[in-house]
């Protein structure tokens, strides 16, 4: 008998996701937030779970999960699991690494103005009581130049935007890139740092942008310019040989009367200390940060690290992409990813297993066998021994460095089924059968 889908979404998933989820039968458990050991116990049974930034998935817990089939990270990040880990078990991550991006872009150009106008500085002051109305040191953004680092989704939006409030906008990408608009790409990021009125980060988290923007770098900014940081606030290590960056750097933090104290941060794009500095020198008229270095898992009262006081420093605390839009388009592309993956076989979007992308629907009376390997010398070889003998339909085979998926259709043969599932090296075996939702009885 079909065992029926157990999805658990963490952190208040959009409820686009849970009616989706619904619409194809599964049983779907909602949770605000778990510890560890909670996670552990309440994963047991769950072939899906979703997550967004809080909600970690380190390896004490994707080995406590034998019936987890794929995680889905509502969000752009997947730093909270450890990638290596679901890739070596066949567990596929997917994300919506986009579905944010007008959310993001619209908050830095808000952000643009606020700074040129001072503005929540002066809301802090009548906020006290103080009436400090004053027009020195304050802009209109139009005729400025942006400079952006980073030219995809994120940085072309918000290039668009900027250019229609009257921006002249210059970029830095380490690929060329379309210019959106009258935007020119120029050669270096030296470039942007020197010529821009405003310097707006959008980068990916990985070792080239580790201490991306230090004192040297802000040292060349124009003085009176601006920074903004909505990025990334800390970054992966990686390991030279892995692509998927499996190695996390772990980060002391401890909570004690609501105060985060933290000990060997991690590498950071932004170094946050020289940015302060900077600020309260005036050589940076000053600046918007929306991700840090070390970032509390939940919410507390006593919030503390470099920037804190800063002048004209606008800090909000992650949500650069925390609009209800946005999270509704999140909830969309990755529950559809991850009903993809369950109904079909799909892996188009995984950001740690090898992407094969099944479009059509199982023919009446086949099967479709999804088979995760070890991605080492001879497996292929015992893949097709076990194969020799039945008519495929269709093949597809993929890999990266550590495991093999291999995607066939076939008539449905159980011989050649446990074969395959006896192949050494298999890691999972997965059985598809015709019909809506999924049918496979062999996790």
């Amino acid at each position: 008998m079909a065992e029926r889908i157990n999805v658990l979404l963490m952190e208040k998933i959009s409820q686009a996701a849970v009616k989706n989820f619904e619409d194809q039968g599964f049983n779907v458990r909602q949770q605000v937030a778990y510890n560890e050991d909670e996670l552990i116990e309440a994963i047991k049974d769950v072939h899906i779970i979703g997550v967004r930034s809080k909600t970690k998935l380190p390896e004490r817990v994707l080995n406590a999960a034998p019936k987890l089939q794929a995680v889905g990270c509502f969000c752009i990040g997947t730093d909270q699991t450890d990638l290596d880990v679901a890739c070596k078990l066949a567990i596929p991550v997917f994300n919506a690494p986009y579905a944010n991006t007008r959310s993001v872009s619209e908050l830095v150009i808000a952000n643009i103005i606020m700074l040129a106008r001072q503005a929540t500085d002066r809301s802090a002051e009548l906020h006290r009581g103080e009436w400090n109305k004053r027009s020195a040191g304050c802009f209109e953004v139009r005729g400025k130049t942006l400079g952006v680092v980073g030219y995809g989704h994120v940085g072309s939006q918000l290039s668009v935007l900027a250019e229609a409030l009257g921006l002249r906008v210059i970029f830095y990408d380490v690929v060329p890139k379309l210019a959106m608009g009258n935007a020119t790409q120029v050669a270096t990021m030296d470039e942007v740092l020197t010529e821009s009125d405003f310097v707006s980060l959008h980068v990916p988290a990985e070792e080239s942008t580790i201490n991306l923007i230090g004192a040297k770098q802000i040292a060349k900014m124009k003085k009176g310019s601006y920074l903004i940081n909505y990025a990334r606030g800390k970054v992966r290590a990686q390991r030279s040989s892995d692509w998927r960056g499996g190695l996390l750097f772990e980060v002391q933090v401890h909570a004690l009367n609501c105060a985060i104290a933290v000990t060997d941060p991690p590498p950071q794009v932004v170094d946050i200390e020289a940015a302060a500095e900077a600020l309260k020198s005036g050589h940076l008229a000053g600046g918007a940060f929306d991700v840090f270095p070390v970032e509390p898992a939940g919410k507390v009262n006593d919030f503390k690290m470099a920037l804190t006081g800063c002048p004209n420093t606008i800090l909000t605390p992650h949500i650069g992409g925390s609009t209800e839009e946005a999270q509704a388009t999140i909830g969309i592309e990755v529950s559809t990813k991850l009903i993809d993956f369950l109904n079909k076989g799909s892996t188009v979007g995984s950001v740690n297993i090898p992407e094969i992308q099944i479009r059509r629907s199982l023919a009446e009376g086949h099967i479709r066998v999804l088979h995760f390997h070890d991605n080492h010398p001879g497996v292929l070889s015992k893949i097709n021994s076990a194969l020799a003998k039945v008519n495929i339909a269709s093949q597809t085979l993929d890999t990266n460095a550590d495991v093999g998926y291999l995607m066939v259709e076939l008539a449905k043969d159980p011989e050649c089924e446990a074969e395959l599932r006896a192949v050494e090296g298999t890691i999972r075996c997965r059985v598809l059968h015709t019909g809506a939702g999924y049918q496979g009885d062999k996790l």
